[in-house]
């Protein structure tokens, strides 16, 4: 079963555990805008890029590329490649988000998402984001399966006027 965010946590409120924001932070207002910006609509994209999800020998773990520069305004048609052996997901926010998330799915470890800023792979699958980030920022994005994060899985997204 796919999960939101915003759903765990209204569950988890309900349940007795803690959640200082009540969402995750990235939040969702006007128009399912989130701080790091909203999903976009495939023909506004300017461009494409493509990121590779994968394992390295040495046992990490990697996005390619590790960072991405955007303009605040801009549509990206954000194309993904798992080329590793497990499953791999990524997600987007702003850090604190990302952090807590992570804390979220270290509890929770089967919890899927059904959040537009988010994809999660299967070994040699492919899926796409088009997300418009309308504000200027720094953000970033990482797998958070429990042990991603911390192999290395994470990245960031400057958002430049």
């Amino acid at each position: 079963m796919k999960t939101s965010i915003a759903t765990l946590a209204t569950l988890i409120a309900f349940t007795g555990g803690v959640w200082a924001a009540g969402n995750h932070s990235g939040g969702h207002g006007e128009a399912g805008m989130m701080a790091i910006g909203k999903p976009g609509k495939r023909a506004d994209a300017s461009r494409t890029v493509t990121i590779t999800m994968m394992e390295r020998d040495d046992g990490g773990m990697m996005f390619e590329p590790a960072s991405l520069g955007v303009a605040a305004g801009e549509t990206l048609r954000l194309k993904f490649v798992n080329k590793g052996e497990l499953d791999h997901e990524f997600v987007m926010d702003v850090h604190e988000g990302i952090m807590e998330h992570k804390a979220l799915m270290e509890r929770f470890p089967e919890m899927e998402h059904d959040d537009p800023n988010s994809i999660r792979l299967a070994p040699g699958a492919t899926g796409e984001i088009v997300w418009t980030f309308a504000k200027a920022g720094d953000f970033g994005f990482a797998c958070l399966i429990p042990g991603h994060y911390d192999s290395g899985m994470k990245g960031d997204i400057n958002v430049r006027h």
